[in-house]
């Protein structure tokens, strides 16, 4: 069989690596992503293996691109797009990367601490000539002798001493001019105030442009001040609080002459500071063009390399310490790509000695590898949502890619819903290619997408029966003409003009000819729509349908245990398990779906209202008793229900104590000699052929080592046990489990019933001339509802049962799942992201 039906053969080799071409045989065999390695070395600390100084050089580089990568972030660019998959780098290229990144980084290191001091100059600059601009406002000289007198206090733009008590006063006038932030204006006035109250005389202004914070990197509207006082002491005091309140305190000159002057000398600094700017920004530019052309290739190249020498030091040397040894599971039918690998690793690093792989035996039972593609993947990942195969025993996924699907479109069949979850399934496919769909950062969004496929079917398989519920929105559709006849049925009645007024359901019977024509050509007929007796009809239908798809379902888990056990050469257990097994299967619920089909036949609707109870008959055949008010089905029933309940009764010793017996007397058989060139016979459960293998034993417990055999009698008959009784007890309550079949189908039904009837219906009826404007929001209604509530809540409802119908219900049957996946060493693409 294929992988997809079992896991690969995988078997545990040996690499033999030429120290001088090791490097190159794991890159070139980390490209094909073919083997998973073991690490040899487990007690060894990981700062004290071989290629540790390796591991931390490429650490080191790694710092260094995450730094390249912060400064392009902070220059608001993105790095370049580079090769999709660049191998591994020689050493010698590997220096050379590590040098041009510190290269690259030391030049961005200066060129950034350059152009933020030239900034922080330049600001400085900017507010030190605004500082000045805004001070010859305060401090400008008196009007010429015949011009009016201006009025005192009314613009915060006028001098702050009146001009004319210049030559009075004896004491010097002294200013204190600066920036500070404007939400420390207040404090910092009031502060000024209490403690140098009348020998200070304070004006504030905003900046006419808004600058950047040196501390936070925000635009902000700086105010300026302009202190004027006397005296040196309280001069101390101002510069003090100023130091307190982190204000930039500038030099202001006395005279308006060196004012002019100075303004003069900051305008040429200025420009030739944004000169000096404008050539650093565009130095930087240049040099974060390198980097981001550099940058990705660099670190797909150095992350290989790190994992090669991560790998590298999971090897052990030989004793001569020229050559390295590995231990891989490899896929049996991978190891001549794994030969053809280490030929050509060895060719390219220039090696005479070729390196080679051999295969070594054991006993451990191997890692599951089940080969999947785009398709099969979401159906495979369902199964090992509840447990990884067990090595090369029967896996679940081929059939669930049918099964499954059509399981959950029995919970939710409807033409309508059906047909946009399909839509929707299609879109992801047709654009499954889209960078935007592939990667997303919304983990429900990346859920739907990675199961489009299991969707889609889940979509097509909802439209199939809903087109047998005939469903579509809650609503019956007309396909073709129903096979009931209300004109016959009027013509042979004596429905009178009276009875009709006092009658206003009326009942088609179909024992009169001509009412029923013969069956519906596909599905359900769409006037059972119109009964009133709808749901008694369908609550019966669906109620049968669930039991015998259920126990057909249990019944084929049940027969892919035959593949386990002749794959693992215990043929002793088609006797002593599968056939005790499908005998009281069989013979309990089989024996129902027989009655459930007998019945359908046998009846029709003239002799309907005698037919008896099913289910009574399936009671009185556990209690070997008759029921005289409930007729058989057959003659002779009672007797063919008693031998099969015996035949389930005598089936349950044989599935407790076969199978113990049974390795109970092969374990006391004496063991012969043997032979010359005899070889001693395999394990049970062994392979012939195969060095690696685990035997059935290893499975039935779960286990992959060689402690999990069972040697104990008392251990395998209390395994056996267990197993036994969840056998018998879980075909009771699997098959009653699957009502749920039932419950769902209907429930999804009458929601979508009660949706229609309370929102659209509304929109059709009692709205006379304004109903076409008021449907519009009546349909987006129904539109918002039906999507969230019938499509996603009720989808992912009908999901989740489906899902423990085959996790509990179809997969224990033959299924342990207690394997480990293969990890193969690779360089996965969306890894270097």
């Amino acid at each position: 069989m294929g992988s997809l039906f079992r896991s690969e053969e995988v078997c545990l080799a040996q690499l033999f690596l030429h120290s001088a071409s090791a490097y190159s045989c794991i890159s070139e065999l980390g490209e094909r992503g073919l083997l998973e390695f073991r690490d040899l070395n487990p007690n060894v600390s990981p700062f004290q293996r071989r290629f540790v100084g390796e591991v931390r050089r490429c650490e080191e580089m790694e710092k260094t691109f995450t730094f390249l990568q912060q400064e392009l972030r902070a220059a608001g660019r993105g790095p370049g797009p580079g090769p999709e998959s660049p191998r591994a780098p020689a050493a010698r290229e590997a220096l050379r990367v590590q040098e041009q990144s510190e290269q690259l980084a030391q030049e961005l290191r200066e060129v950034s601490r350059n152009r933020a001091s030239l900034r922080d100059n330049l600001r400085d600059l900017r507010q030190y000539l605004h500082v000045l601009r805004e001070g010859q406002r305060f401090t400008s000289l008196p009007a010429p002798l015949g011009s009016p007198p201006r009025p005192r206090a009314l613009s915060e733009r006028e001098p702050i001493l009146d001009p004319s008590l210049h030559q009075h006063l004896e004491r010097k006038i002294n200013f204190v001019a600066g920036v500070i932030h404007p939400w420390r204006v207040t404090a910092f006035e009031r502060l000024l105030w209490r403690a140098c109250r009348g020998y200070l005389v304070a004006s504030f202004v905003e900046m006419p442009e808004p600058m950047e914070d040196p501390v936070t990197g925000e635009s902000i509207t700086w105010v300026i001040f302009l202190i004027s006082h006397w005296g040196e002491q309280i001069g101390q005091k101002i510069r003090k609080i100023s130091d307190c309140f982190h204000c930039q305190v500038y030099p202001y000159p006395e005279s308006e002459a060196s004012r002019t002057d100075t303004i003069t000398k900051l305008h040429g600094q200025i420009q030739e500071l944004s000169v000096t700017l404008e050539e650093t920004e565009k130095y930087l530019a240049e040099v974060l063009d390198k980097v981001a052309l550099a940058l990705p290739t660099w670190r797909v190249q150095v992350q290989k390399m790190k994992a090669i020498y991560l790998v590298l030091n999971q090897c052990s040397f030989d004793v001569t310490k020229k050559c390295l040894i590995a231990e891989v599971w490899c896929p049996v039918q991978d190891l001549t790509q794994v030969q053809d690998a280490l030929r050509q690793g060895s060719y390219q690093s220039g090696s005479s000695v070729e390196c080679f792989v051999q295969r070594v035996p054991t006993s451990e039972s191997p890692p599951t590898l089940i080969r999947t593609n785009k398709f099969t993947a979401g159906f495979q990942s369902i199964v090992d949502a509840y447990g990884v195969a067990s090595y090369q025993e029967v896996n679940p996924a081929p059939y669930a890619i049918i099964t499954f699907p059509f399981i959950f479109a029995i919970m939710f069949g409807d033409v309508g819903h059906g047909l946009l979850m399909f839509l929707f399934a299609l879109w992801m496919v047709l654009y499954e290619n889209s960078p935007r769909l592939r990667q997303g950062t919304n983990e429900i969004w990346l859920t739907f997408f990675e199961g489009r496929y299991l969707i889609l079917l889940m979509g097509a398989f909802s439209i199939y029966t809903g087109f047998i519920y005939n469903e579509c929105f809650s609503k019956a559709t007309v396909i073709f003409p129903s096979a009931w006849s209300v004109a016959t049925m009027a013509n042979h009645s004596s429905w009178s003009s009276a009875y009709l007024a006092t009658h206003p359901l009326l009942t088609l019977d179909p024992n009169i000819t001509g009412v029923f024509r013969g069956p519906y050509p596909f599905g359900i007929d769409p006037i059972w729509s119109l009964a009133t007796n709808h749901l008694n009809f369908l609550n019966s239908f669906k109620m049968k349908m669930s039991v015998v798809l259920g126990i057909v379902h249990m019944g084929f888990g049940v027969v892919l245990g035959i593949f386990n056990h002749v794959h693992f050469k215990q043929r002793h257990r088609l006797v002593l398990e599968f056939l005790p097994e499908m005998i009281f299967l069989l013979a309990l619920f089989g024996y129902l779906v027989i009655l459930i089909f007998y019945k359908w036949i046998k009846f029709n609707a003239a002799d309907s209202r005698v037919a008896p109870s099913i289910l009574i008959h399936f009671i009185d055949m556990f209690l070997f008793t008759s029921n005289a008010e409930n007729v058989p089905l057959y003659p002779g029933q009672v007797l063919v229900q008693t031998v099969l309940v015996l035949l389930a009764l005598a089936s349950v010793p044989v599935l407790l104590l076969g199978t113990p017996l049974y390795q109970w007397c092969r374990q006391r058989a004496p063991r012969m000699p043997l032979a010359t060139g005899e070889q001693e016979p395999l394990l049970e459960g062994q392979k012939a052929g195969n060095s690696v293998n685990a035997t059935m034993e290893d499975v039935e417990s779960g286990g992959h080592s060689p402690d999990a055999k069972h040697s104990d009698f008392a251990e395998i008959f209390m395994h056996q046990a267990i197993h036994t009784i969840e056998y018998c007890l879980g075909c009771v309550s699997n098959t009653a489990s699957y009502l749920r079949l039932w419950a769902l189908s209907l429930a999804h039904a009458q929601l979508s019933e009660v949706l229609w009837t309370m929102v659209m219906r509304n929109g059709f009826v009692g709205l006379n001339y304004v109903g076409g404007v008021v449907l519009v929001p009546v349909f987006a209604a129904f539109a918002v509802l039906t999507v969230a509530i019938l499509l996603v809540m009720e989808g992912l409802s009908a999901f989740l049962h489906a899902l423990r119908l085959h996790w509990v219900e179809f997969q224990n049957k033959f299924y342990v799942g207690a394997g480990y996946k293969l990890c193969p060493f690779a360089f996965a693409p969306d890894t270097w992201d």
